[in-house]
């Protein structure tokens, strides 16, 4: 039987006018058989805010805890912690937070795509994304709430080890989730080089999916990944990245990074150190 999600960690930034996560996390809350508990982690991104006292909405009082905070998860019924941090250094409150709460995954919010050409997204969230310990969800403004169709992107012409683990990680997770919400799985695995085609047959031993639910295709992965997911409209992508010990910290991700930019979707990425 598929365990539950039982500890969501989720990231609110009270500089911003929309809480996504925290809308996300709550209607994901609704989908499971028993109530999760939420850890609301309040704090700002000094890289992506300004954080003069001219800026007036870095000013909370009780009534927006209140309203925008308490009320929503009273209403649902979901019993929840607040912390509010004021640590200068973002990602590694959110982190430690995280683990010290036991956290199952990370609701981070993440703005909307600014360009066809370049996706903003400052380096700390890239280094919580290679330090977590958990899946994060990267939650975007605009993207399906329901969980019915879940994309899994693997690599399966990976040579090295730690890229193969990966990809059973990646497999793992996303029929936790696909199991959890009783949503429909699909494979995707694109490729460059004909002359490295990915193992077909492995890919449906290992995923045990219907030769349906697995596309592997000629192109760019975040080409690729994009076009799959629009397809079989995907409610979610489920993708990893390699940590510290298993990529280099000037690399940053870029695949990731294009893969990320090209969707439309939340992005669960799946750290592998």
């Amino acid at each position: 039987m598929t365990q539950q999600q039982s500890k969501l960690f989720v990231v609110v930034d009270p500089t911003a006018e929309q809480h996504i996560a925290l809308e996300r996390a709550i209607i994901i809350s609704s989908l499971q058989p028993s109530k999760p508990q939420l850890y609301i982690f309040v704090s700002v991104d000094p890289e992506a805010t300004d954080t003069r006292a001219s800026n007036d909405s870095l000013f909370r009082n009780q009534n927006w805890f209140d309203e925008v905070i308490k009320q929503p998860l009273a209403n649902a019924g979901l019993d929840y912690l607040i912390e509010v941090s004021w640590s200068s250094e973002w990602q590694e409150s959110i982190r430690q937070s995280a683990k010290r709460f036991g956290a199952d995954v990370i609701y981070l919010p993440v703005q909307a795509k600014v360009s066809n050409r370049r996706f903003t997204f400052t380096e700390s969230k890239w280094e919580l994304l290679k330090g977590a310990h958990c899946p994060v969800v990267l939650i975007r403004p605009g993207a399906k709430t329901q969980r019915r169709v879940i994309l899994a992107a693997v690599n399966f012409q990976a040579q090295r080890e730690v890229q193969r683990e990966l990809n059973k990680k990646i497999i793992d997770q996303a029929k936790h989730f696909a199991g959890l919400y009783g949503a429909d799985l699909h494979v995707v695995n694109a490729y460059l080089d004909s002359m490295n085609y990915p193992d077909r047959g492995r890919l449906a031993k290992e995923t045990d999916l219907p030769a349906s639910n697995i596309h592997v295709k000629n192109g760019y992965s975040s080409e690729v990944i994009s076009e799959v997911a629009e397809e079989i409209n995907a409610d979610l992508v489920v993708m990893g990245t390699l940590g510290q010990n298993g990529m280099t910290t000037t690399r940053r991700g870029n695949t990731a990074e294009r893969i990320i930019a090209a969707l439309d979707d939340d992005v669960m990425v799946i750290n592998h150190e």
